[in-house]
């Protein structure tokens, strides 16, 4: 079940369910749009892979439960700020690189 985390985790803003600037990775590191373009340039910080919009899940119980009802959204912060020096020398090494390649 993906976990619908609540604020980006470099800047600390708020990401609702519904947000639809929130971006993960893979491994479901969440981030704004904004820190994603501006800061890590598409590479995440945490395993080096690109992020794709997260989806969002019904608020609506429009079929067997499978709803924000039911499934709610995390609560527990991640916030772990990016150094943009290293996140920037590290990056570079592979942000030329696709994210379905990397």
């Amino acid at each position: 079940m993906l976990e619908l985390r609540p604020t980006c985790e470099h800047c600390n803003k708020p990401l609702p369910p519904d947000a639809p600037d929130a971006r993960i990775c893979s491994y479901e590191c969440t981030f704004c749009a904004d820190c994603v373009a501006q800061v890590l340039e598409n590479v995440c910080p945490n395993c080096g892979g690109g992020f794709a919009p997260r989806p969002v899940r019904p608020s609506h119980n429009w079929k067997n439960d499978n709803y924000l009802g039911k499934d709610p959204p995390a609560t527990q912060v991640k916030h772990r700020p990016v150094n943009a020096a290293s996140h920037a020398q590290f990056a570079a090494r592979i942000k030329h690189i696709p994210p379905e390649r990397r």
